[in-house]
């Protein structure tokens, strides 16, 4: 472990792709392979990655974070888990506090196995549970159902954990909206401080996104997709969770560090296939295949397939997006950032915002009100 210097030590969280899954969803555009082939090979090769940047970067920094995901990064053992845990502790300065979470999926992890992930240091789980529904878990090519699904949290919380996220989608093809608070109302149920609800996105490349094109499946429209985000926002927030970014609803002390790391565009390290960095203003993205991430690994230690230096502009852009899609925008950070042109050019569009309750403007901060979030993709292309 490094000595820090304490007047300059910057945050830094590390996410570690884990690429193996049982399974691929007609939904997820997430790198996974089927195969368990090459699992020892390929945590050879992300210990000599994480090494490699540990030489590189790890003085003056400080480890808020390690995010496993994947894939189904619990589908290892916690040996497997263990070994990448304990050398990110050898090779980087850990936060007495950091969050480690690890991504697991229902029917994947029994009690015995979720109380060793807890003994070697996961302290929150993610939970990627989608619906409750038994149609839709169908239609959506999940491996589990809803008991299964309601089981993996009983045993997560039976096994000593107290920081329990799960994710929901919701706008599904034919998802009424009975169906969707019956979702809701099931994960309020169970034992969690955190919940992640996204709306259906078709992305390229995915088996969905082809039978939507084929006019095989009908896509709802935008107007009902608004309905159920309200619906969700009011429901949540009346019953004990917070909104602290546009998908993401958390009890307090219960937001997920590791995320809030990426939307206060703080640096991160992404180790494993198709992982991304951003360290000290340049983004960095691996290979996706995983052989050919071993092979380059093997090379040269580290598999980066491209990197940038974000233009001025570009940095101001995605400073906005990210800070309006949660806690909103500093005035006094963004000054200091980027200088006072940004909110001299946006102040007119801004005072409108305002006087149309989309945005309000408090402490010196810049928020997406209720309403905002309802349209925040269309504010934030009027403000990028």
């Amino acid at each position: 472990m490094n000595q820090l210097n304490k007047t300059n030590v910057k945050e830094t969280a590390i996410y570690i792709h884990i690429p193996f899954c049982e399974h691929k969803c007609i939904y997820c555009d997430f790198y996974s392979i089927i195969t368990k082939d090459n699992i020892t090979s390929f945590l050879q090769a992300l210990k000599k990655e994480i090494s490699y940047y540990a030489d590189l970067h790890s003085l003056d920094r400080i480890v808020t974070s390690i995010f496993f995901g994947g894939g189904t990064p619990s589908l290892m053992s916690p040996a497997y888990i263990n070994e990448i845990i304990e050398l990110v502790k050898k090779r980087f300065t850990i936060a007495n506090d950091v969050e480690v979470t690890l991504e697991t999926n229902p029917g994947t992890v029994e009690q015995i196995k979720l109380k060793e992930f807890k003994e070697i240091g996961i302290n929150r789980l993610s939970v990627g549970i989608q619906s409750f529904d038994e149609n839709e878990l169908k239609f959506l090519t999940r491996i589990h159902n809803k008991q299964t699904a309601i089981n993996t949290v009983l045993k997560a919380k039976g096994s000593g954990f107290k920081n329990i996220s799960i994710d929901l989608i919701f706008n599904l093809p034919a998802q009424t909206k009975k169906i969707w608070m019956d979702n809701l109302i099931t994960a309020l149920s169970l034992p969690i401080n955190h919940i992640s609800t996204y709306s259906l996105i078709l992305e390229r490349g995915t088996i969905l996104n082809k039978m939507v094109l084929d006019g095989k499946v009908k896509i709802q429209s935008d107007d009902y997709d608004a309905d159920l985000y309200e619906t969700t926002v009011d429901f949540l927030t009346q019953n004990g969770f917070y909104q602290y970014e546009v998908s993401n609803f958390a009890k307090a002390g219960f937001e997920c560090r590791h995320n809030n790391s990426y939307w206060h565009y703080k640096d991160y390290f992404g180790f494993g296939t198709s992982a991304h960095s951003f360290i000290n203003g340049r983004r960095y993205w691996n290979f996706s295949s995983l052989k050919k991430y071993i092979a380059e690994i093997e090379k040269n230690n580290f598999a980066v397939a491209g990197s940038e230096s974000p233009s001025d502009e570009q940095r101001i852009n995605e400073f906005v997006m990210l800070a309006l899609r949660s806690s909103g925008i500093s005035i006094e950070r963004t000054n200091l950032l980027f200088g006072t042109r940004w909110l001299l050019e946006n102040n007119n569009y801004l005072l409108k915002l305002e006087s149309e309750n989309y945005l309000s403007k408090q402490n010196g901060v810049i928020k997406l009100t209720k309403r905002g979030y309802t349209v925040c993709d269309e504010i934030i292309k009027n403000l990028t």
